[in-house]
């Protein structure tokens, strides 16, 4: 037994043994990974909505996104059963919440919005939910921040997806008008599905309603009209699928005539 041993380690064994261990390795992490998106996307769906409170507001909210049988039984558990005259959001309604346990803060991309002066913030459905921290420390105090103006496009296929913050947007909206600065906040909300369109017909919701649209952005138009406004640097922000960021990121590094100059930053789904 010796023998054949000392033989098939002279025969380049050990090469072998380590590139057996090397295939069980990348096996096992492809299995783990097989066996946690083949459940849903739920789990991404629930890491990516978590907000973050702010100097004023000590709590925050979870928007969940119910995409499989995990997150059904989870929104099962906490909202009550459904009625006719029920409200889109009752669970604004119903006080008596859970526990939960959050690992965090971290930092990322959406963090420098604050750091330019004009930045342009750009969300695909859900990708909106870096920026709704941006958008509540607008909120609570505009002029602490060096940021002068703030253009904000968001793209969904079903115009229900928009009442995720359609209080926090009407609310900013409001508060900037108030003051004086309604040119700070500038907002294009567009509806990419075209079937069976509907319409914000509430009336609290008319900001929103006039700076709706159908269809997918031009995004080379929309940065062109940017780049007229503000001859300086701005800021891009995205967080949204692929095709909108490496549409975004090869016009940031095309060359405009307007001398403005756009830098690109890309947040990420984990």
């Amino acid at each position: 037994m010796a023998v054949s041993v000392r033989s098939w380690v002279a025969n380049e064994g050990g090469k072998h043994l380590v590139l057996m261990l090397w295939l069980g390795a990348n096996t096992w992490l492809f299995l783990r990974t097989y066996l946690l998106y083949s459940t849903g996307q739920q789990y991404h769906y629930l890491y990516k909505m978590l907000g973050c409170p702010t100097a004023n507001k000590e709590t925050f909210g979870i928007h969940l996104r119910v995409v499989g049988d995990w997150t059904d039984r989870f929104t099962q558990l906490l909202l009550p059963p459904p009625r006719a005259d029920m409200e889109i959001l009752p669970m604004v309604q119903q006080r008596r919440y859970p526990k939960v346990f959050v690992d965090g803060p971290f930092g990322g991309p959406s963090e420098d919005v604050f750091n330019y002066d004009v930045s342009l913030c750009v969300a695909g459905g859900i990708g909106v939910t870096p920026f709704a921290c941006v958008l509540q420390a607008l909120l609570d105090g505009w002029r602490g921040f060096r940021l002068q103006r703030l253009y904000f496009v968001w793209v969904c296929k079903e115009i229900q997806s928009f009442y995720w913050f359609a209080e926090l947007l009407c609310a900013l909206h409001k508060k900037l008008w108030q003051e004086n600065r309604p040119d700070y906040f500038n907002l294009k909300l567009y509806v990419s599905c075209t079937e069976s369109l509907q319409r914000m017909s509430e009336e609290r919701y008319r900001p929103l309603s006039s700076r709706l649209l159908v269809g997918r952005p031009k995004w080379k138009m929309i940065l062109d009209e940017i780049g007229k406004s503000n001859k300086k640097r701005v800021g891009v922000f995205c967080c949204g699928p692929k095709s909108i960021s490496k549409t975004l990121h090869r016009l940031c590094n095309s060359t405009r005539s307007s001398g403005t100059v756009f830098e690109f930053n890309k947040e990420s789904f984990s």
